[in-house]
């Protein structure tokens, strides 16, 4: 029996004796600290899923960026770092007994991968190619691996003033641009963007669009807030307008097209820095130059004011509230010629072919209490064609000869804050019989001729005609004159259209 309990002792010795050695075999145990960020900018990244396996304990990075294990059986491990819009990121990590480990994640955005599209090929306009109408179809094409969408951007450069036109988010291969201009030599490139990668940017081409057709007749359409200058052919015999031309944006306020022959340039008013500018610029809208700088144009109404090329196109009157300036076609020879000695604001100008007469005409701070007349370049005046009248009056054009005066009037003589004009009529005054016919007898009742302009030969005279509302559409006529009739046989050339001038 006492050897049987001794035998039993000795095995539980022997168990005790195993278990503590397998307790001090136990592994060692460490930490696992680590930081997340942005591949490229390194901003830490908040709440991302950090696995440890095989024991798949997770932990999650905090507003910095930063996460811990604080006891892993030393051992070796792999890291997983997840995040919603990145890339899985692994990293190997050996834990050893007290011992910290640190291991930093750099993650990719999930786009990461992705290629971009191939560089864009420009299949028409051939490269090179002229003779080119002003509405221009463009076909290219490219592709993405990725079967992203591509967005392209068509951009537009000509020879002459560099402006810029731009077609953005173009999802097609295949557009259509219109209203460019004549005679210029366009340079044009597509960028393909798949939102992801860098845009890529094809090689440049360039065309060439058809010659100037020489329009004529220059006018002023509104588009949106803005009026915009065109020029325009028009075909008497089937009676439509031909070759109509877009010549200044409609991002920019352009008004009052005047030509000139001589110098082959048109003068036109433009809103600049808030103030209002004389410009010129070549016959298919290119080579915009400022004229005007330190002496803007300015008066009563600026959609009213209009001023006058020399005959030989190498100067410009133009009024300044009571003051009428010169100035050389390049904005120099600024020069003060005449200033009316009531202080009444000149807002029209007409200079005489041989350049002996100026017609003026002047109104008060309202508009009215108008005149119109005649000076010499000494500033004495000449001939009153009109004074002492009530109402609105404007339109002044002198005949080649110096012989007579084309004016409109509003023989209603009524007067108000806005301008408004009811029943104004185109009066021609002759300077020699001091005689004044009326060329508006079988006007439409209701309605306003305005702004009237001989033709090139004086055989017939161009004018607006619109509705005396204020508000209707304006339209362009032409009607062939007698003095000594009272038909005037109008033919309608322009819709829409304001200010007109036949050259």
């Amino acid at each position: 029996m006492k050897k049987g309990i001794k035998i039993v002792l000795i095995a539980l010795l022997s168990l005790f004796i195993n278990c503590s050695e397998d307790t001090i075999d136990l592994l060692g145990e460490g930490v696992i600290t680590g930081r997340v960020v942005e591949a490229i900018s390194f901003s830490p990244i908040e709440n991302a899923k950090i696995t440890l396996s095989s024991s798949n304990n997770t932990v999650f990075t905090d507003v910095n960026g930063y996460f811990k294990f604080d006891i892993v059986e030393e051992g070796d491990y792999s890291i997983s770092a997840t995040k919603e819009g990145y890339l899985t990121s692994f990293e190997p990590a050996t834990v050893s007994k007290d011992a910290v480990v640190n291991v930093i994640f750099e993650m990719e955005d999930d786009d990461a991968l992705n290629k971009p599209p191939s560089t864009p090929i420009l299949y028409s306009p051939e490269d090179g190619i002229e003779n080119q109408e002003l509405s221009v179809e463009f076909v290219w094409g490219a592709s993405d691996p990725d079967l992203d969408e591509i967005k392209y951007t068509l951009e537009l450069k000509n020879d002459q003033d560099n402006e810029l036109i731009k077609f953005e988010n173009l999802t097609d291969t295949i557009f259509v641009a219109s209203d460019l201009k004549y005679g210029v030599k366009y340079f044009w490139q597509v960028t393909a963007s798949d939102d992801v990668n860098e845009n890529v940017l094809s090689p440049l081409s360039s065309f060439t669009t058809r010659i100037d057709p020489e329009n004529r007749f220059f006018y002023v359409e509104k588009i949106s807030s803005n009026n915009v200058i065109y020029s325009s052919g028009y075909n008497v015999a089937d009676g439509i307008v031909e070759n109509k031309v877009q010549l200044t944006s409609e991002n920019i306020n352009s008004w009052r097209p005047r030509k000139n022959n001589s110098s082959n340039l048109i003068a036109f008013l433009r809103t600049y820095n808030n103030e209002t500018h004389l410009f010129t610029m070549n016959l298919n809208g290119a080579d915009v130059r400022q004229v005007t700088s330190q002496v803007p144009v300015k008066g009563y109404n600026l959609d009213k004011m209009d001023f006058s090329w020399s005959s030989n196109g190498d100067r410009l009157l133009y009024p300044h509230y009571d003051k009428l300036y010169v100035i050389n076609k390049d904005g120099s020879g600024l020069k003060l010629i005449y200033q009316t000695s009531d202080g009444s604001f000149i807002t029209e100008c007409d200079w005489s072919n041989d350049e002996s007469i100026i017609a003026l005409k002047t109104n008060d701070i309202t508009g009215y209490n108008v005149k119109i007349y005649t000076i010499d370049l000494g500033g004495n005046i000449l001939t009153n064609v009109l004074s002492d009248v009530k109402g609105a009056a404007g339109g002044i054009n002198i005949s080649v000869d110096n012989k007579l005066l084309l004016y409109s009037y509003d023989v209603s003589e009524f007067e108000n804050f806005n301008g408004r004009q009811l029943d104004s009529h185109i009066y021609i005054y002759n300077f020699i019989s001091g005689e004044t016919f009326d060329l508006s007898q079988s006007k439409e009742s209701g309605t306003n001729d305005l702004d009237p302009r001989f033709s090139p030969n004086e055989a017939e005279i161009i004018f607006e005609n619109t509705s005396n509302d204020n508000i209707s559409t304006s339209y362009i006529y032409k009607s062939e004159f007698d003095l000594n009739s009272n038909d005037d046989d109008r033919t309608q050339l322009f819709e829409n259209a304001r200010m007109p001038d036949w050259e």
